[in-house]
């Protein structure tokens, strides 16, 4: 209010009107930054930092994590408060997927059982095909493979079509990298693809069990069903890809340049895949 009329009348009148010191007035024209409000000032301007590191992927939970790291004594609930205050949140939006077909499915043996636990990574894989959509190409599909003890997407494959060559490749991929020993646990759904005579003699090949999904049970695959779920929350439904090929570009740089090598995970001990991968084998040679 002062400001606001000092051009009409002199500070000290205003002042006495409004009855406070005029020394109060200039105080607060000087006013000094307090040490909180550099800290929260620091914080965020870190904070925002590591989420633009991440593409906007990462919520308080990891950030949180990664400011502990560097050495910052700061609880979530204050990262939450001023990543709330700054207007920072993880990107997370769901989109349409097609309708699976209702083609009739036999049931198969579930060895897995939900039993998602393991002691070392190769013990149990668990794999899994989704949509992703291109504007000239159309519907392109992924196939997954994913390594329940480290997270790690081991192999992976994209086409243009839904076949069995189409998972065939992406575990041809995941054995040729990880060269697991025999007795590993493959585990899918009962989609065509994987019921199929051609990839039974494929698992026969790799000296792999293959454990199946109960009918209507999704959680019986929860893993890596929750892996394409990150996918398409982290970086699909956050752009729109021209052709196929655009769209393996980035879905290579996805797997294998962040969810395995950068992204950290809360359920590995806030370690990426790789990191994991590298701890065990680094322990096992020694």
């Amino acid at each position: 209010m002062i400001e606001q009329n000092s051009d009409q009348h002199s500070v000290q009148m205003l002042c006495d009107v409004l009855d406070i010191p005029r020394s109060t007035y200039y105080d607060t024209l000087n006013k000094t930054e307090s040490n909180r409000e550099r800290e929260n000032r620091e914080l965020t301007q870190r904070i925002k930092e590591i989420h633009s590191e991440s593409k906007q992927r990462y919520g308080a939970p990891k950030i949180h994590y990664i400011l502990g790291e560097e050495g910052y004594q700061v609880s979530i609930k204050r990262v939450q408060r001023l990543m709330k205050k700054a207007g920072i949140q993880s990107i997370v939006t769901k989109k349409f997927r097609p309708t699976p077909s209702n083609e009739k499915v036999v049931e198969r043996e579930n060895v897995l059982k939900r039993d998602f636990s393991t002691t070392t990574m190769n013990e149990k894989w668990v794999g899994d095909i989704t949509y992703i959509h291109t504007l000239k190409d159309g519907w392109c599909y992924l196939a997954s493979v994913l390594d329940l003890h480290t997270k790690k997407i081991v192999g992976y494959s994209f086409s243009r079509s839904m076949t069995t060559d189409l998972i065939t490749k992406a575990l041809e991929n995941a054995y040729q990298t990880q060269q697991p020993q025999d007795g590993l646990i493959f585990h899918s759904d009962l989609g065509s693809q994987y019921t199929s005579d051609e990839f039974a003699k494929v698992i026969e090949s790799y000296n792999m069990t293959h454990s199946f999904s109960h009918k209507g049970s999704p959680y019986d695959n929860a893993c890596i069903e929750s892996f394409h779920a990150i996918l398409k929350k982290e970086e699909v439904n956050h752009v729109q890809y021209f052709d196929f090929h655009s769209a393996k570009i980035e879905l290579f740089k996805y797997i294998e340049g962040w969810y395995n090598r950068k992204r950290i995970h809360g359920s590995i001990g806030y370690k990426t895949p790789q990191e994991l991968e590298n701890e065990i084998s680094s322990s096992t040679a020694a």
